[in-house]
C-alpha cells in the first residue's frame, strides 16, 4: 500500500483522487488498496488521513471518487488506434479479457493439493510475525504469452512424429522417393545433428538481439523444411529438410524455455515452462491422428501451416522479456512489459529491484566461456540439465516416437498398430497436462523420481516380452503387454521426464551465461540423441528387441539414481534464490521458512 503525505501525493502506483468534503486537501489512494481493504477489512486497513484533515473537529470525512479519471479513454488511450494497428488490437483484447476474468491466485484451491496451501495469518502461534507473503499479479497475459510462444514446440512435435506415418509411405513399393531402412534411420536421426547447428547460434542471438526476434526468425527455416519435404524427389532432399528442421528444434529448445522462465512468476513458472513439452506432445498426437488418413503430400501441407500460425501469434501477442530489456538498459520498456504481464494493479517496484540485483550480480562476470566454466552455479546447472537430457534420450523415448507403428507391428499386439499409436499420443498429452498442474505443487524431484523408476519397470517388462517372443515362446495370451507397457511408460514419461528438463532449462542458468550455456548443453544432448536414434536399427540387427529395450531400461535405473543424488528442487524459488543455492550460498532461516509462501500481498502502508 503506498504512503500518503499531507500534500496528497502518492508515493507509487496509479491513483484515483479522493476529495475531502471538509477540507481542500486531497487524499490519494490506490484503487487496488481500496478494493483489498474492502474485501479483507481486518487484514490491512487503509492508512488514516493526515491529522490536519481531522483538526476541524467534525469527526468524519466524506470521500468520493473522481469518476472522470476512471474513464475508458484514460485506461486505454490507444483504443482509437486499433483500426490501424493489429498488434495494438490484439494487446487491447488481451487487456480487456484479463480485466474481466477474475485474478488467478496460485495454490489457493489447487487441482491436486499435495501440501496444504498457506494461510493469510499474519502472526504465528507464539505471537511472532510470519514472513511476508509474496505478491502475485494477474496471470492471464502470462498464460497468453506462454501459449503463443509454445506453438513452436507444437510444430516440433510434428517434426518428431512425422517419421511414424511417413516411413511406411516411403518404404512402400509405390513411393516416388525410394528409401531403404538404413536411409530411413538417417532421415530420423539427422534432426539431432541439425539441432547442433541451431542451439548455440539461437541462444547467443537471443542474448544479443532479444528473445522475441529470435523466436520470430525460427519460423523461416521451419517453413523451408516442410516446403523441401513436399517437393522432394530423392532421399538427399529429405536429409537436407530434416537437418533444417533439426536446427529449428535446437533453436526452440534454447530460446522458448528461456523466454517463459523470464516472463513467468515463480508460482506458475513450472506450469508455464511445462507447456513446452505439452505442446510437443500435442504436435505428436496431431500427426499420429491425421497421418494414417492422408497421403505424403497432404501430411506435409498440414504440418507446414503450423509455423505460419506461430509467426502471427509471436508477432502480435508476446512482449519482449523484461529481464532482457533491463539487462540492455531499457528500464522503461522493461517496466511496461512487466506491467503488461502482471496487470496495472501490480506493484512492479519490488520485482524490478529483484531483477536489477540479479543482473548486477551477473555483471561480475563477462559472460565469456572462461568465466562460465569457473562459475560453480553454471557448472552445477549444466551437469543437472545435461544429465536429465542425456537420460531422457537414453530412455528410448525418441525411438518410440519415431518408430511407434513398426514397434507395435513387430509385437503382434491384438490392437491395430495405427490405433496403438493414437492411444500412445493421447496418453502423452493427458499426462503432460497433469504434470503442468502438479509441477508447482508436488515439486520437480518427486515427479522425476516417480517417472524414471516406473519407466524402468515398463521397459523391463517389454524387454522380457520381446525376449520370450524372439526365443520361440508363445506370448499370444499376453499380446496386450506391449500396449500396456508402452502406455504406462509414455504416461509416466510425460508426467516427469518429458516436461521437467525443459522447465529446469529455463530456471537453472544465470542471465549472463544463459544463452551460451543452454546452447552448449543442447548441442551435447543432440549428439547423444543422434547416437541413440541412429544406433537403434543397428541394435535391432545384432541384438533384437529384447536386449535393446533392456538397455533402455538400464539407463532409466541410472537416471533415477542421478536425480536422487544430483538434481536440486526449484519449486517456488525465485531465479535469484536458485542461483544462490547452486553457488552454495546459505539462506537465513527466516527466508527458508517463507520460500513456499505464495498468495496475495498488500504493499505496506
Amino acid at each position: 500500500m503506498p504512503h500518503v503525505d499531507a500534500s496528497g501525493k502518492a508515493a507509487v502506483g496509479r491513483k484515483h483522487v479522493l476529495q475531502s468534503a471538509t477540507a481542500s486537501t486531497a487524499l490519494q489512494y490506490d484503487v487496488a488498496d481500496i478494493r483489498f481493504a474492502a474485501t479483507y477489512p481486518g487484514f490491512a486497513p487503509l492508512p488514516p488521513p493526515p491529522s490536519s484533515l481531522l483538526s476541524a473537529g467534525t469527526g468524519a470525512i466524506s470521500i468520493g471518487l473522481d469518476l472522470s479519471k476512471m474513464a475508458i479513454g484514460n485506461s486505454y488511450p490507444h483504443v482509437g488506434t486499433m483500426s490501424v494497428s493489429p498488434h495494438l488490437f490484439v494487446q487491447w483484447v488481451i487487456e480487456i479479457v484479463s480485466v474481466i476474468l477474475p485474478d488467478s491466485q496460485p495454490v489457493n484451491k489447487p487441482l491436486l493439493a499435495l501440501s496444504p496451501p498457506p494461510k493469510n495469518d499474519t502472526t504465528a502461534a507464539g505471537g511472532s510475525a510470519l514472513p511476508a507473503i509474496r505478491q502475485e499479479g494477474k496471470k492471464f497475459r502470462q498464460y497468453a504469452s506462454a501459449l503463443s510462444a509454445t506453438v513452436g514446440p507444437f510444430a516440433v512435435g510434428t517434426v518428431l512424429a512425422w517419421m511414424s506415418p511417413a516411413m511406411p509411405m516411403l518404404l512402400s513399393p509405390t513411393s516416388k522417393i525410394k528409401v531403404t531402412p538404413n536411409q530411413g534411420s538417417w532421415v530420423g536421426s539427422l534432426i539431432a545433428i541439425g539441432a547442433i547447428f541451431g542451439s548455440i547460434p539461437a541462444g547467443k542471438c537471443a542474448d544479443i538481439f532479444g528473445r522475441k526476434p529470435v523466436i520470430l526468425c525460427l519460423t523461416i527455416p521451419f517453413i523451408t523444411s516442410w516446403t523441401i519435404i513436399y517437393f522432394a524427389t530423392d532421399v538427399w532432399m529429405l536429409y537436407v529438410a530434416r537437418l533444417i528442421a533439426g536446427s529449428c528444434l535446437g533453436g526452440i529448445t534454447a530460446t522458448v524455455p528461456m523466454y517463459i522462465g523470464e516472463i513467468a512468476e515463480s508460482s506458475i513458472r513450472g506450469e508455464l515452462c511445462s507447456y513446452v513439452q505439452l505442446n510437443v506432445t500435442l504436435g505428436i498426437l496431431y500427426v499420429y491422428a491425421i497421418g494414417p488418413f492422408v497421403n505424403y503430400y497432404s501430411l506435409a501441407i498440414m504440418c507446414g501451416i503450423l509455423p505460419l500460425i506461430w509467426f502471427v501469434l509471436v508477432l502480435l501477442v508476446i512482449p519482449e522479456s523484461p529481464m532482457y530489456l533491463l539487462k540492455r538498459g531499457r528500464k522503461e520498456d522493461a517496466e511496461k512489459a512487466l506491467v503488461w504481464l502482471r496487470g496495472k494493479d501490480y506493484d512492479i517496484a519490488s520485482e524490478m529491484e529483484t531483477l536489477q540485483v540479479h543482473i548486477e550480480e551477473s555483471k561480475k562476470h563477462t559472460g565469456k566461456f572462461k568465466d562460465m566454466i569457473s562459475s560453480r552455479a553454471t557448472i552445477r546447472a549444466a551437469i543437472t540439465v545435461l544429465g536429465l537430457l542425456n537420460f531422457l534420450s537414453c530412455s528410448g523415448i525418441n525411438v518410440l516416437i519415431f518408430y511407434a507403428q513398426s514397434i507395435f507391428e513387430t509385437s503382434n499386439c491384438s490392437v491395430s498398430p495405427k490405433l496403438c499409436s493414437v492411444i500412445i499420443g493421447i496418453l502423452q498429452v493427458i499426462f503432460t497436462f497433469a504434470s503442468s498442474q502438479l509441477v508447482d505443487r508436488a515439486g520437480r524431484r518427486v515427479l522425476l523420481l516417480i517417472s524414471d523408476s516406473v519407466m524402468a519397470i515398463c521397459l523391463g517388462t517389454l524387454a522380457y516380452y520381446f525376449w520370450l517372443q524372439e526365443h520361440g515362446v508363445d506370448v499370444s495370451s499376453f499380446n496386450l503387454i506391449p500396449l500396456i507397457s508402452l502406455g504406462v511408460y509414455i504416461s509416466t514419461f510425460a508426467l516427469g521426464f518429458g516436461p521437467i528438463p525443459g522447465v529446469m532449462i529455463g530456471e537453472l542458468f544465470s542471465p549472463e551465461f544463459k544463452g551460451l550455456a543452454i546452447g552448449i548443453v543442447c548441442v551435447l544432448a543432440s549428439l547423444i540423441e543422434f547416437c541413440v536414434v541412429k544406433t537403434y536399427q543397428t541394435l535391432l540387427n545384432y541384438c533384437d528387441h529384447g536386449i535393446t529395450f533392456a538397455i533402455f531400461a538400464g539407463f532409466c535405473v541410472l537416471g533415477t539414481t542421478f536425480v536422487w543424488f544430483l538434481v536440486p528442487e526449484t519449486k517456488n524459488k525465485s531465479l535469484q534464490e536458485i542461483q544462490d543455492e547452486l553457488s552454495g550460498k546459505k539462506k537465513p532461516k527466516a527466508d527458508q521458512k517463507s520460500q513456499n509462501a505464495t498468495g496475495s500481498q498488500s504493499a505496506s502502508a
